[in-house]
């Protein structure tokens, strides 16, 4: 299709489809799916608002688990979730889900629930996206609040719940997380550089967990030079 190309995600020859005329995934999503923990085999995973899927293929090459669902309300960027786990030949373990998380639920309870929802609330920031673009980026039909309502009703008790987002939303993901009994557990901030303002954050949260938390070593991307820092490489699997 027009402006569709084929990127590398250089992990055991996993490739993503992506298109930027609707939305390209960035390090947020690649940092979150590295911050997920799934350490058993019988994991059920779900990754909420998963557009073209990188972060359950991401996952599927470095996590313990059963099945990841991918659940993507917007046609075009669903379509591109189909193709992509056809072409990594992922079908036996990603399972594609077209659906609004405002009404999805499952007979069965899951251990973990991911997401990297939009950042902006209506309102703020660029409006003459497209509309996949506006919808990938706003929270027009996603809401942060609706994120944390759709995990606890999918998650066991004790299931985790891992999110990326802007660090000013951090009231917010702390005390809506708690009206749905979601516990953050652990945090890290990400930082460009040394010198700069943490750009992104990510949350770890345990459905009925205790009210302790842990705030991680600080995550900086690029050294001084401009050249990726040795945790982001490791992360990339990249050579320097």
């Amino acid at each position: 299709m027009n402006n569709e190309r084929i990127d590398d995600l250089n992990l055991n020859g996993k490739k993503i489809i992506q298109n930027p005329d609707y939305f390209c995934f960035g390090i947020d999503s690649v940092l979150l799916a590295n911050f997920v923990e799934s350490n058993s085999s019988k994991n059920i995973i779900v990754d909420l608002c998963t557009g073209s899927g990188v972060i359950p293929v991401i996952i599927s090459q470095k996590k313990k688990f059963k099945t990841i669902y991918g659940v993507e309300l917007q046609e075009e960027m669903y379509d591109l979730l189909l193709r992509n786990v056809e072409m990594n030949s992922l079908q036996d373990y990603i399972i594609p889900i077209k659906a609004n998380i405002r009404e999805y639920d499952m007979e069965q309870k899951v251990d973990v629930v991911v997401c990297n929802p939009p950042y902006k609330e209506v309102g703020t920031g660029v409006t003459n996206d497209t509309k996949v673009k506006y919808i990938a980026r706003h929270e027009k039909e996603c809401s942060l609040e609706d994120v944390f309502k759709c995990s606890a009703k999918i998650l066991k008790q004790k299931g985790k719940l891992y999110i990326v987002h802007k660090p000013q939303r951090l009231v917010d993901l702390m005390s809506l997380a708690r009206k749905y009994h979601l516990e953050a557990k652990k945090i890290r901030f990400v930082y460009p550089t040394s010198k700069s303002a943490a750009s992104i954050v990510l949350v770890e949260y345990v459905y009925y967990g205790g009210n302790e938390i842990n705030v991680l070593e600080p995550l900086i991307e690029y050294n001084n030079d401009g050249s990726y820092t040795d945790e982001i490489y490791k992360i990339y699997g990249s050579e320097k």
